[in-house]
């Protein structure tokens, strides 16, 4: 059963992180229960669970939908996290903009043109992803220790065993 009473009621503008396991899905509040998010092209209200189906889709659809049909039975979050980073834009400006985006088709590149992309462009007029910049952070560090891991024993390699033997006429290995 869906909550009927906000833990923490959100104000029109703010931006709604939705726990979704292995990542986050966002969501603009715009007021009287409703959000607006990008969402995998499906009819089906609170789609965007779908993380099977966002990732393999270059398309995704502006919805408006009941925050608790989207949210489900997931843990969320106020988080405007970036107003300490960005100025945020008149709330007019955000409805108004978030409001005429409502049944578009957009591009959509987890990397570069997600919700949270989407959202904080509505918020900020900058469009960031803080949760692709740790998975790629931490890809980067993953790769570093990997390539780091084979130079030492390229290395050891080559100090302790690098060099090819060959026979001698008596059939040992010099």
């Amino acid at each position: 059963m869906a909550p009927t009473l906000y833990d923490e009621k959100p104000e029109p503008g703010d931006l709604i992180e939705i726990f979704r396991g292995n990542f986050q899905h966002w969501t603009l509040y715009v007021g009287d229960g409703f959000v607006i998010h990008l969402a995998p092209p499906s009819e089906v209200p609170g789609a965007s669970s779908n993380i099977l189906m966002s990732v393999l889709s270059d398309k995704a659809k502006v919805k408006k939908e009941e925050i608790w049909d989207v949210v489900g039975h997931d843990r969320w979050c106020i988080n405007n996290q970036l107003d300490q980073d960005y100025q945020v834009r008149p709330i007019c400006e955000i409805l108004k903009e978030a409001q005429a985006y409502v049944d578009q088709e957009l591009p959509f590149c987890v990397f570069k043109g997600n919700c949270e992309h989407f959202v904080t462009e509505l918020r900020y007029g900058k469009a960031e992803s803080r949760q692709v910049r740790r998975a790629v952070e931490t890809v980067g560090i993953a790769a570093m220790v990997g390539f780091g891991v084979l130079a030492v024993a390229g290395v050891a390699a080559a100090i302790f065993g690098g060099g090819s033997k060959k026979k001698n006429k008596g059939g040992e290995y010099k």
